[in-house]
C-alpha cells in the first residue's frame, strides 16, 4: 500500500511539474516561461556583448560568470524537462529538445576546445526558445496560426519543390542564353556567373555587379524582371489555397506528457502522434 501511494505521489509530483514547465494555461507554467524566457534573452545578450571587443576587455569576467550562470540554469531546466515528460527520448529527439541541448553544450565544450567565436555562433541558437512565448503570454490564436501555416505548408511541399525545379531549370537556360548573347567581355565570362546573374535577376535583386550592354541581352533582362515578379506570385497562391483547405479544422494547443507534441483538441482524450494518454 505504502508502495502504490509512494508511486502516485511521485506521479502527481511529475504531473505538477509538467503542466509548470510545458504548459501556460495556469499562472505558475506562465510566470516559469516568461522568466525563462527573460533569462534566454539576456543570455544572448550576454553572447553578443561578448563579442564585442572593448566590452569584453572591461567586462570580460563578469560576461564570463553570466555565462556559466545562465548555462547551469539552462541545464537544470533540461534536466527537468526530461525529468517530468513520460518518455524522455521522444522530447531530447524534438525540435525543441534539440535546440534545449544546444543552447548549453558549448559553454561546456569551451572547456576542452577553444574555438571563442565559432561556439558564440552556436550558443546564439539560445534565441530560437524564444518561439516559446507563443505558449507564454497565452496567445492561443497565434499558435493555431502558426500552426495552420506550418500545415498548409507541408501540404503544398510537392508543388513547392516541383516550382522550385522549374525555376532552377529556368535560370539555367536564360544563363546560358546570356553567355552566348554577351560574352566574357560585357562580364558574363562563364555559365555559372550567368546563371548567378539570372538567379540575382529574376529575384529582382539585382545586385548590378554584372549588367547587359547589348541590345539583345537588356532586352533579354528586361523580360527576365517583368517573369521575376510573375514568379514571386506562383508559391503565394499554392500555400494560400492550402491554407484555406486547412482553416476548416485548427488543431488546439494541449502538449503531450509522452512525445512533447502540441496540436489536439481541448477535449481529446489519446494523442494523434504516439497515441498516449493526455
Amino acid at each position: 500500500m505504502s508502495e502504490i501511494t509512494a508511486k502516485g505521489g511521485q506521479r502527481r509530483w511529475r504531473d505538477v511539474l509538467f503542466e509548470v514547465i510545458f504548459e501556460a494555461d495556469t499562472a505558475a507554467g506562465k510566470w516559469f516561461d516568461i522568466i525563462l524566457i527573460l533569462c534566454i534573452v539576456l543570455s544572448v545578450a550576454v553572447v553578443m556583448l561578448d563579442s564585442v571587443g572593448s566590452v569584453n576587455a572591461e567586462y570580460g569576467r563578469l560576461l564570463k560568470a553570466a555565462e556559466w550562470f545562465f548555462t547551469i540554469l539552462f541545464t537544470i531546466e533540461y534536466i527537468l524537462r526530461l525529468v517530468c515528460v513520460r518518455v524522455a527520448v521522444r522530447y531530447a529527439v524534438s525540435f525543441f529538445g534539440i535546440v534545449d541541448l544546444l543552447a548549453i553544450l558549448p559553454t561546456y565544450i569551451s572547456l576542452l576546445v577553444r574555438a571563442g567565436r565559432y561556439l558564440a555562433v552556436v550558443r546564439v541558437v539560445r534565441v530560437l526558445r524564444v518561439l516559446r512565448i507563443f505558449r507564454v503570454l497565452n496567445m492561443g490564436q497565434h499558435a493555431r496560426e502558426a500552426a495552420l501555416l506550418k500545415q498548409a505548408l507541408y501540404a503544398s511541399r510537392r508543388k513547392i519543390q516541383v516550382f522550385l525545379l522549374a525555376v532552377l531549370t529556368l535560370v539555367v537556360i536564360i544563363g546560358s542564353l546570356m553567355y552566348v548573347v554577351e560574352g566574357g567581355e560585357n562580364g558574363f565570362t562563364s555559365i555559372p556567373v550567368s546563371v548567378y546573374w539570372a538567379v540575382v535577376t529574376l529575384t529582382t535583386v539585382g545586385y548590378g555587379d554584372i549588367s547587359p550592354t547589348t541590345a539583345i541581352g537588356q532586352f533579354l533582362a528586361a523580360l527576365v524582371m517583368i517573369l521575376g515578379y510573375s514568379i514571386i506570385v506562383v508559391p503565394t497562391g499554392l500555400v494560400t489555397v492550402e491554407i484555406s483547405k486547412a482553416s476548416a479544422e485548427r488543431p488546439g494547443s494541449q502538449v503531450c506528457p509522452d512525445c512533447s507534441v502540441e496540436g489536439h483538441d481541448g477535449d481529446a482524450e489519446y494523442c494523434k502522434f504516439c497515441g498516449a494518454k493526455l
